[in-house]
């Protein structure tokens, strides 16, 4: 690989998705810099770089999962590492970026986690910020540093093109909150758009009325959402959609979140398939438990190349255009 405008490239990883970091480094044809990170009986990490960086232009790969107070702590000691052995340019890799729902100061004494974080990891020593489907754009202006945030859309268009979900297919926001990704993802495929809409019964109590604006009617019924969690509110859209006469369910996230019972609601619900990107590490019982309906797509490809365009000085957009 030829030298970028800051020295040679190298990738670090962290202990999040180690996986993921060397199908990254598979893409661009080298082998991860070793680096030492344990943790002590006092639960402090610590963290250190076994091969130079010096003047190299350094990637940190390290999605934001489980534990993730802990994975945090850890890519800002790395990039901190890595500042302290003259690094010509650091790049945070953060595939799925945590605390995202904390964007904004939506009730009284709340804090805004996500501009926090952003502080962190600038403060830190980081040159640039790399990502994949925040939860809110506004994010990406918590950042002080150049920030590029990837969606992985286009892979999910190209998997409904080559497969039987294109048929009759509508696809649907499960709330308000997301009806511009799902209607990004409805362009792309030239389909409807459908958006689930909650509400409380008329008498005030808790009861979440449910109303869907667009047809769904023997429907193939596509939901999109950034990341699966709980799996609630999918889940109860798929029961909804359903109900309402869909033909088939699947849904599409970018980010397997799967926290506890949402593996269980998912393989209860009436979802066909589960489609999510491996941006996130999926257990071995989770996968087990959703079986055949889960299925992830490789991100590595994209974020391989997106590194190499930076590392190149070129454009990133065009890498849409390889898809």
């Amino acid at each position: 690989m030829s030298i970028g405008l800051y020295g040679d490239l190298a990738v670090v990883s962290g202990t999040c998705h180690p996986g993921l970091a060397e199908a990254i480094c598979e893409h661009l044809r080298l082998v991860t810099t070793p680096v030492y990170i344990r943790k002590f009986p006092n639960e402090n990490i610590f963290v250190r770089l076994q091969k130079s960086v010096r003047g190299k232009d350094v990637f940190v790969i390290q999605p934001f999962g489980r534990p993730v107070n802990d994975i945090i702590m850890e890519l800002l000691i790395l990039i901190d590492a890595l500042r302290r052995d003259s690094a010509g340019r650091i790049t945070a890799v953060v595939p799925y970026f945590a605390y995202g729902r904390t964007d904004k100061k939506d009730q009284p004494r709340a804090p805004i986690t996500a501009r926090l974080l952003a502080d962190m990891i600038t403060t830190a020593g980081a040159d640039r910020f790399l990502t994949i489907d925040l939860h809110a754009g506004q994010i990406q202006g918590f950042f002080t540093i150049p920030t590029d945030e990837l969606t992985a859309r286009h892979l999910f268009v190209d998997y409904i093109r080559k497969s039987d979900l294109s048929e009759q297919a509508t696809v649907v926001s499960p709330d308000i909150g997301g009806v511009r990704r799902a209607r990004n993802l409805a362009e792309a495929l030239n389909v409807p758009l459908a958006i689930i809409e909650k509400r409380r019964s008329p008498d005030g109590d808790q009861t979440k009325m449910y109303n869907v604006i667009g047809e769904v009617n023997g429907r193939t019924c596509l939901l999109i959402d950034d990341e699966i969690d709980t799996a609630g509110t999918i889940s109860m859209a798929a029961v909804f959609l359903k109900e309402s006469g869909a033909a088939r369910v699947a849904a599409f996230a970018t980010h397997a979140v799967f926290s506890e019972p949402a593996c269980t609601r998912l393989a209860e619900a009436p979802i066909d398939r589960v489609i999510v990107t491996d941006s996130l590490p999926v257990s071995e019982a989770h996968q087990k438990q959703l079986g055949q309906k889960l299925v992830q797509i490789k991100i590595a490809p994209l974020i391989g190349e997106t590194i190499y365009r930076i590392h190149q000085g070129r454009s990133v957009g065009a890498v849409y255009k390889q898809q």
